[in-house]
């Protein structure tokens, strides 16, 4: 329980950090100005992205498309890629790639989450330890008020 709760801290104090650490995640870049009409097809940044994605990580890297995360507010397309921890920023309004980098958190929340093993241990391992922090908090709870509520009631008593 001691070491799965030690690896869930040190990953999730990673994780929020991730925001503001460019190792761990790319910061979003901001694409031309304009409006969402002015946009190219989503199916053309795809392929633009997937095109500077096998560039970087070689022509053998598997490049389906896991998601595409669409920031109108910066005129920018996050392209994320199913067995890869790459993230692709391609601007919404010329298509061009603005960054291509390594997503670290993602695999430090795999860890983080168990389900760098399997599906079924994240199930367990996370069970465990939500039953067991719940647990040394009740306890932990306890010894600390049980004793003054003890005293209390002595001196009440007295």
């Amino acid at each position: 329980m001691a070491i799965l709760l030690l690896i869930s801290a040190i990953t999730g104090l990673l994780l929020g950090w991730k925001k503001q650490v460019d190792w761990l995640q790319p910061g979003t870049q901001r694409g031309e100005a304009g409006e969402l009409v002015d946009w190219k097809p989503i199916s053309e940044l795809s392929e633009a992205a997937v095109i500077a994605f096998r560039q970087n990580a070689g022509p053998d890297a598997n490049a389906e498309v896991d998601r595409m995360d669409v920031r109108p507010s910066k005129n920018v397309v996050k392209v994320r890629f199913e067995y890869e921890d790459y993230e692709v920023q391609v601007d919404g309004i010329t298509g061009k790639v603005l960054n291509v980098g390594n997503r670290n958190a993602d695999w430090i929340e795999r860890i983080h989450d168990g389900s760098i093993v399997s599906d079924l241990f994240k199930l367990i391992s996370m069970n465990l330890l939500s039953f067991g922090v719940f647990i040394m908090t009740i306890t932990g709870l306890w010894l600390y008020f049980g004793p003054k509520r003890y005293r209390a009631q002595r001196r009440r008593d007295a």
